[in-house]
């Protein structure tokens, strides 16, 4: 049977890609971005708990009431937005399934969507699947900051959507309220939704702090903002993220969420709203993943590599100018099989061709771990 596919130019993800040369070539997996140590010994009791109590029946469509309850203290007393509970916020099957279900509900065939490159993955394929048109801006090398007079002249009329990632995946840079304001007034006058991947919000570092779009009520009418409990509490494997939008444009999501997951895993969800109680949780996740950014800062003095700054997220890029000529798809493959350290190229999260010299590691590993791969990389 002739099967014409709806993806003809796309591959399985580089993110497992790179996973399984690791586990192929038995190298430490510094790649995709999870954590390899296990999350608090209290959300997993809280989750047998949850099972145990009956909790194993279908959630309602919105999220459970005790979640989005505790989503919407956690966004008053952080972002200073007040939230309508069972209108404004959508519990997701994690973080890509939400950006997904976004994309499906407002963007048409012909729509431009534009995004930031390098950006991740998923975006791209989402947008190309319900017909849209992908408009990449390319951040330029070598600070990862938008130039917002070049911005500003890709946001035209038939501009749906503009989708925006802070912290930022892979570079590690931040938006600042100087970026939200360019951004605000650029799209003052239009009908552009601003999506806001905003997964690593409690990984920010030296003192900074993420500006949410929640914090601009001018962009509240357009804004659909995402995050992920997965990074936030080391549990990835456990799918929960959430949408927060104005109720109009909660309706529209959840046409679409509702034929996509319909509702998310219930004994994690009460495992997380009971664990969401304790703010310090999350409140204590920047200084825990500075201290791994600054070890491994301290590791790579003894490298060959060059440390790019990282302002949030527990990514680290690097730059290899001084070891290798190789592209950096290439060289994430010498490192991988040859050396036994997984990285990750930046090639994959542009659709233009990348010509920096520089991959990315995660540093979401226990200290053993890092000071084992900076042995390794000392000698590259």
């Amino acid at each position: 049977m002739k099967i014409e596919s709806k993806f003809p130019n796309v591959g399985t993800s580089i993110f497992a890609v790179m996973s399984k040369m690791a586990r192929d070539n038995n190298a430490i997996n510094l790649a995709q971005g999870f954590p390899n140590f296990d999350c608090d010994e209290q959300i997993k009791e809280l989750a047998k708990q949850a099972i145990s109590n009956g909790f194993n029946q279908y959630a309602p469509l919105g999220g459970l009431p005790e979640l989005t309850e505790q989503i919407a203290i956690k966004t008053e007393n952080i972002y200073q937005k007040k939230l309508t509970i069972n209108s404004e916020i959508t519990v997701t099957s994690g973080a890509t399934q939400a950006i997904f279900s976004t994309i499906q509900a407002f963007v048409k065939r012909g729509d431009k969507v534009i995004i930031i490159e390098p950006a991740y993955d998923s975006y791209r394929p989402a947008i190309e699947l319900c017909g849209g048109e992908v408009v990449a801006y390319s951040l330029p090398l070598p600070d990862f900051r938008i130039d917002w007079e070049a911005f500003e002249e890709l946001v035209t009329d038939d501009v749906k959507m503009i989708i925006v990632n802070t912290p930022h995946n892979p570079t590690g840079t931040i938006w600042t309220k100087n970026d939200w304001e360019n951004l605000s007034r650029i799209v003052a006058n239009t009908n552009t939704i601003i999506v806001s991947d905003e997964v690593y919000e409690h990984i920010v570092f030296d003192g900074k702090t993420h500006e949410s779009i929640l914090k601009y009520p001018e962009l509240w009418e357009r804004t659909i903002a995402i995050s992920s409990f997965g990074k936030t509490f080391h549990t990835t494997g456990w799918k929960i993220g959430y949408v927060i939008a104005p109720e109009n444009l909660t309706a529209e999501f959840r046409k679409v969420h509702q034929f996509t997951v319909f509702c998310v895993s219930t004994p994690m969800q009460w495992a997380t709203a009971a664990f969401l109680k304790s703010p310090n949780h999350y409140l204590d996740l920047n200084n825990f993943y500075q201290n791994k950014r600054d070890l491994f800062l301290k590791i790579l003095e003894n490298t060959g590599f060059q440390p790019l700054p990282c302002e949030g997220t527990y990514f680290q890029l690097v730059d290899y100018s001084n070891i290798s000529n190789k592209n950096d798809v290439d060289f994430s493959i010498e490192m991988t099989q040859q050396h036994g350290v997984a990285v990750i190229p930046i090639t994959p999260f542009c659709n233009e061709k990348f010509d920096g010299k520089i991959v990315r590691l995660c540093f979401a590993k226990t200290d053993e771990v890092l000071a084992k791969a900076g042995e390794i990389l000392e000698k590259i």
